[in-house]
């Protein structure tokens, strides 16, 4: 785990070791443990280190083969590197390190660009074929890990932040617009490859890049399953489903154990996560250290799970570690965590993720958590109605459940210098569920959920915070085989019992029924959900701040009406659209722009 930067120039002069060191330097807390710096006439590439496997200097990064003619740079784990450096020494070739970076190297040298289809695991990888004179880079299946990308006439800057990309100057930050809309539409949702700066993109997941030294590239995409029945399940019923997800969930878990130090995992109490717990334990893993947040209740809201996450902890003989903090502590991590945001998140528990990731940094490096079991097994409340319409309709049901803002109302929020003059936001929905390769309503927004909604929500957030600290945080839920089966599953196992109906039939072998049967919850943040006191506070001088003032996004009466104290029946929405605009404001000016 790491942070990684670079940058390639295709107008004949020398790339920038400054601006990739200052790029390399805003990511110190992505890898506290080691740096590192190449330069190849035409490329240079930058590395920060968290050190978890092979934790040697041979481990380190950039690492060079000479006699491949081959550099590269690499942030996440790939899990299956023993078994592909088995196989590679047996096709003949010989290794220095016992890390999975070398092993990337080696794959491409065996397999070319069809390296990356023997991956399994979470990765950004910046590979520099010195012989060809040819940059390759690509991203993880599931986009757990990001690669931002600045592009300007003879040059290319990367780098695993957004933030970083600032560092190195010369970007381009004024706001997209129709990034802008997809954020206040989406729960402040940005799918690649756009960001709300103009100036900056994401390379999608699943996705390769090659480059080569004049500026010419191409990509594809390398995976996504079809979300349709599989010829070989045919006949399977309920039980059968149970055991084949139940093993790929299992296989998933121990894949996560890779490493040369010890892996925790985020116990919120919730099923996902208890799961983990649970499936650990069964494999025989001692000494687990698990780890619960908490905070202070408001207006007869629970600020913790603390009940079922003891009890978990309890069934299964943790050492759990249970953290508690009190508003005091909350308000002021808020412009810490929007300055360690890669880009703005409107998301409540962001904050608490920033701050647990703080407390469990303390005791390990990496942890494994609960995050996409609902996208990819369909639990979340709009999923139900969707198995129940014909796909033709799923664009219209999904938008009425899911979207913040319907068009009309977004140019009551956006000043004219920024509005769309169409509903972009509706438009990518309907043709990505439109889209060839889904057979029902529900397959085909499983998959906009799975594949274009979740990398840039729930897992950019978790990455951001975790690695704010430099904690490695994996997702056994993503495991690429895993999804691939959930994907191919009938709906009807899905929807089950409210939601997620495969697992919980899985749960019921390995949990107590109590956490199985509980009510669906949320990280609870009362202090954040509701938006009032220090944190209307914070908010209202953000958007009221000179500098947004000055930026002129959003229509001065519409925010002061959000500001103004709302009725009761329209305070939760109110609260939510406040943050959304306040959070996007406090971003761009914690990070200067202008």
């Amino acid at each position: 785990m790491c942070g990684i930067s670079g940058e390639a120039r295709f107008d004949g002069s020398t790339p920038d070791a400054g601006a990739v060191t200052r790029m390399t330097e805003a990511m110190r807390s992505r890898g506290p443990d080691g740096e590192g710096l190449f330069t190849d006439g035409w490329v240079a590439l930058g590395h920060r280190r968290l050190t978890i496997i092979d934790l040697t200097e041979a481990g380190s990064q950039p690492m060079v083969r000479e006699d491949l003619g081959l550099a590269v740079v690499f942030n996440g784990c790939v899990y299956n590197y023993p078994q592909l450096r088995e196989e590679l020494r047996d096709a003949g070739h010989t290794f220095h390190s016992t890390s999975d970076t070398e092993v990337i190297l080696v794959a491409y040298a065996q397999w070319g660009e069809d390296f990356v289809d023997r991956l399994v695991g979470m990765f950004a990888v910046a590979l520099v074929d010195r012989r060809r004179r040819r940059l390759v880079l690509a991203r993880d299946r599931l986009g757990i890990k990001p690669l931002y990308l600045a592009e300007s006439p003879g040059r290319l800057r990367f780098a695993s932040t957004l933030p970083a990309l600032l560092r190195a100057g010369d970007v381009d930050t004024t706001i997209d617009p129709v990034a802008l809309h997809h954020y206040l539409s989406w729960h402040s949702i940005v799918p690649a490859p756009r960001t709300v700066l103009r100036g900056v993109r994401k390379l999608p997941p699943a996705t390769l890049r090659v480059v080569e030294a004049d500026g010419r590239s191409r990509e594809h995409v390398y995976w996504r399953p079809d979300y349709a029945r599989d010829p070989a399940h045919y006949g399977m019923d309920a039980g059968q489903w149970r055991a084949t997800v139940g093993e790929a969930l299992r296989t998933a878990v121990r894949r996560r154990l890779v490493a040369d130090v010890p892996v925790g995992v985020l116990l919120s109490g919730g099923l996902d996560s208890s799961m983990i717990v649970a499936l650990l334990a069964e494999a025989g893993q001692q000494d687990l250290q698990t780890f619960s947040i908490g905070f202070d209740s408001r207006g007869g809201e629970a600020g913790d799970e603390f009940h079922y996450s003891d009890l978990v902890a309890r069934a299964f003989g943790t050492d759990h570690h249970r953290i508690r903090l009190a508003d005091d502590d909350l308000v002021p991590a808020v412009r810490r965590t929007v300055h360690a945001m890669t880009e703005p998140m409107g998301s409540h528990d962001v904050v608490a993720f920033h701050l647990l990731s703080e407390q469990v940094a303390r005791h390990v490096k990496v942890a494994q958590s609960g995050q996409g079991a609902d996208e990819v097994f369909a639990g979340y409340g709009y999923h139900q109605p969707l198995a129940r319409v014909p796909r033709a309709d799923a664009a219209t049901t999904f938008a009425d459940a899911f979207f913040d803002r319907d068009h009309a109302e977004l140019n009551r929020v956006v000043d004219p210098a920024y509005a769309c003059d169409r509903d972009v936001s509706r438009e990518l929905l309907a043709a990505d569920l439109a889209a060839p390769g889904a057979q029902t309503a529900l397959d085909s927004v499983l998959r906009l959920d799975t594949h274009l909604m979740l990398p840039d929500d729930p897992v950019k957030r978790v990455d951001s915070m975790s690695m704010a600290w430099g904690l490695e945080v994996r997702t056994p839920f993503l495991d690429q085989d895993l999804v691939a089966l959930a994907a191919a599953c009938p709906p009807e196992h899905k929807v089950a019992d409210g939601g997620k109906g495969v697992l919980k039939e899985i749960a019921r072998q390995v949990l107590p029924a109590e956490v199985v049967d509980r009510p669906k919850g949320y990280f609870p943040v009362p202090a954040l959900r509701n938006v009032d006191g220090p944190v209307r506070q914070l908010v209202a001088e953000a958007l009221a701040a000179p500098a947004a003032r000055e930026r002129g996004l959003f229509r001065r009466e519409y925010v002061d009406e959000l500001l103004a104290e709302p009725d009761r029946a329209q305070a939760a929405a109110g609260s939510n659209k406040l943050w959304q605009l306040g959070l996007l404001e406090l971003w761009l000016q914690s990070h200067d722009i202008r």
